[in-house]
């Protein structure tokens, strides 16, 4: 998630900043009239006139992807349902290689002569571009896969099950927060489903059905006779998972000091320990700055690694193409040259992975027809391997692409986008009460807050949501303002212990932003309970 958006949405002005991200070009299409959409046989004959059109004018490769995207979401404060939003997108995006160089051009109407004059357009934009490309676009050999399909495994699609029992069941959520000695209280239900078709000139015909959920609050309390107020939000993630993700089971439940969710979540139960918890931080002891062993909920270092291990790894950013807006990244070519770029702790291996049940960024193939798979990044504390697409797969000594390519709906040309990059769990049995035992002076922190990093994704500082002192092995209270700075390796480097993979858990982004125009990428991002020895604390309360 990029700062701006985790700041705009922890004050809950959610209705405005998403619909600015969402594309709903295509309007002519009746929402919801058509839920069944078309048959996969006429979305492969629309594909082949853009296929043939490209290629009679010229072009030496094509990519073709119909898309329909539905977004809902569902708003509520207190005792109100301030908004319910739903958007509908429905068109064709066709890539091109002309001339040795990309073309993209993009259409919401799907009849044969519109999708013909936009395949042409495309390569007429490829001819353009050539002149201005000093070296012609190299793309990763793919073979074809014929017609297959994938689908996100969901239990319930939540596009089913009526607005009114979304909202019903947010105000619930909301009634128990206010009854539990909140001030105030905003939640939301984000549901995405995206419904994508690619085709392509190595003869594949891909559909895929992908879905994704966001539960979420923000619980306020404030202090009547100061004035003060703290905040707690919602420790549920984002996940790629239909409605049964919000049937509570207490198997899935994890307890610590407070009580934490795998791929079930109990928002009302949640909602209640968080009215306590924020009227406890209100209370709470203000943190003494100075050294600390940090103990980091998945909850928390989700946020960390997407910052400090996902984007600094993505090729593109390290190549320079994203210099201008996103930044660049400290992970540079010389150092994986070497083979032994020490990033972390030798108990450190980060690996990404697009086929990750429950995350939000797994699908069957990317957005360029590349069947995903797993791979690692971080080996052992040592710099091994980044994220890359076809077109830059022979730039680091790769015979065919990661399969990490992403377009955020049909009119936005895709790219190279972040795939859900984790923190393997340790190997020896370990539990966070474990974990917690055996810290004589630390904190542990539940939630993920506000952050900063520089455009390299090498010096931070990262705050959370509930923080615990933690003294010769016993939690000894709720501290508050607190946050942790440090530089990427030298935080990496003084991981001392990952918890095993009974506390594997996702945290994750519905809106991570990038590229020129913007556009947005859901990712995940997982790990166990995790010990970081010797972190610098400060006190965000503290005035100079």
């Amino acid at each position: 998630m990029q700062r701006k958006d985790f700041l705009s949405m922890a004050g809950m002005g959610i209705g405005g900043v998403l619909l600015g991200r969402i594309p709903v070009l295509g309007s002519s299409f009746r929402p919801r009239t058509e839920s069944a959409w078309i048959d996969t046989g006429v979305k492969k004959q629309l594909a082949d006139v853009a296929l043939n059109a490209a290629r009679s004018k010229g072009a030496t490769y094509v990519d073709v992807r119909i898309g329909r995207y539905l977004n809902q979401f569902v708003i509520t404060r207190e005792d109100k349902v301030l908004n319910v939003v739903d958007t509908e997108s429905y068109g064709m995006g066709i890539r091109v290689i002309a001339n040795g160089c990309w073309g993209f051009s993009a259409t919401d109407k799907l009849d044969k002569d519109s999708i013909a004059r936009s395949a042409e357009m495309a390569v007429s934009i490829a001819r353009e571009n050539a002149r201005l490309q000093t070296r012609p676009v190299q793309l990763a050999p793919q073979k074809g896969f014929g017609e297959v399909t994938w689908k996100t495994p969901i239990i319930k699609n939540g596009f089913d099950i009526p607005i009114k029992e979304k909202a019903d069941m947010l105000l619930t959520v909301n009634d128990a927060a206010m009854k539990g000695g909140a001030s105030f209280i905003d939640t939301a239900l984000f549901l995405v489903n995206e419904q994508k078709y690619f085709a392509s000139t190595d003869g594949s015909y891909i559909d895929q059905d992908i879905h994704r959920i966001w539960p979420t609050f923000t619980v306020t309390k404030i202090d009547s006779k100061t004035g003060k107020f703290e905040t707690r939000d919602s420790l549920g993630s984002p996940m790629g998972m239909g409605y049964e993700y919000l049937t509570p089971d207490d198997s899935k439940k994890i307890k610590t000091v407070t009580t934490l969710y795998t791929d079930r979540y109990d928002m009302l139960e949640d909602a209640r320990l968080a009215a306590v918890q924020v009227g406890e931080k209100l209370a709470a002891k203000s943190v003494e700055p100075g050294k600390y062993d940090l103990v980091l909920d998945p909850s928390n270092l989700y946020l960390t690694i997407h910052e400090s291990s996902g984007h600094p790894s993505e090729l593109d950013r390290v190549l320079g193409y994203e210099a201008n807006f996103a930044g660049t990244s400290f992970l540079t070519l010389d150092k994986w040259k070497t083979k032994k770029f020490n990033y972390g702790s030798k108990l450190v291996n980060i690996v990404a992975d697009k086929t990750q049940p429950g995350s939000l960024g797994a699908v069957g193939y990317d957005d360029e027809g590349v069947a995903c798979k797993e791979w690692d990044i971080i080996r052992d504390g040592v710099l091994v391997n980044y994220q890359a697409i076809r077109d830059q797969a022979h730039i680091i000594g790769l015979d065919e692409s990661q399969g990490c390519c992403y377009s955020q709906s049909w009119q936005d040309v895709q790219f190279q986008r972040m795939a859900n990059i984790s923190l393997r769990p340790g190997k020896a049995p370990l539990t966070p009460n474990e974990l917690i035992k055996n810290v004589e002076k630390g904190i542990y922190i539940v939630g993920a807050g506000s952050y900063s990093i520089d455009q390299q994704r090498y010096n931070f500082q990262f705050s959370g949501q509930l923080f615990y002192e933690i003294r010769n092995g016993k939690i000894a209270g709720m501290l508050k303002d607190v946050a942790y700075q440090a530089n990427t390796q030298e935080f990496w480097n003084s991981c001392a212990a990952i918890c095993d993979q009974r506390d594997y858990r996702l945290g994750g982004t519905f809106f991570d932003g990038k590229g020129q125009p913007p556009q947005s990428n859901a990712v995940s991002h997982g790990s166990a309970t995790t010990r970081f020895n010797g972190i610098n604390v400060i006190n965000t309360a503290r005035k100079i």
